[in-house]
């Protein structure tokens, strides 16, 4: 085991680096989470904590890895969850952060698409907009217009 003050560096280079990128080896892993190695080893095998691999199988931790890491570590030592519900919490936070990312981008399409049908009505002189009406796209129809007649 490291010292506090090594501990603590190595924590600093974690932070300095990509959340993702699969750096530490199992050891300096466990070191930076406070557990054993062989409890990283246990997490793996029951899929709360999946690291990534090297082309020869080692596995490797990411800062992210090791923040879940100290979160199973919180949820089984301080609130008492097993860890059959904490792998369930895992997954179900990580469904919330997918769902809440396609929400976003699915705002982000509704916002360009508003632009967009903001511009065409801008591009239509005001007195034609009244006999617009519009088609769900894409549409093979033929659209024929023919004014009004008696206004």
């Amino acid at each position: 085991m490291t010292s506090p003050t090594g501990r603590a560096a190595a924590q600093d280079f974690a932070g300095a680096m990509a959340e993702d990128a699969p750096v530490f080896v199992i050891s300096v892993a466990a070191e930076l989470a406070g557990m054993h190695a062989q409890t990283l080893r246990q997490y793996d095998r029951l899929g709360l904590v999946s690291p990534g691999r090297t082309q020869g199988g080692g596995r490797r931790y990411s800062p992210r890895d090791v923040a879940l890491l100290r979160e199973v570590q919180r949820l089984s030592q301080e609130d008492g969850v097993n860890l059959a519900g904490i792998k369930r919490i895992i997954e179900l936070e990580s469904r919330v952060e997918a769902l809440q990312s396609r929400v976003h981008e699915l705002l982000e399409e509704l916002e360009l698409s508003e632009g967009r049908r903001m511009a065409a009505e801008a591009a239509v002189p005001a007195g034609y907009r009244r006999d617009l009406v519009p088609l769900r796209a894409p549409s093979s129809a033929l659209v024929v217009w023919r004014p009004r007649t008696g206004r």
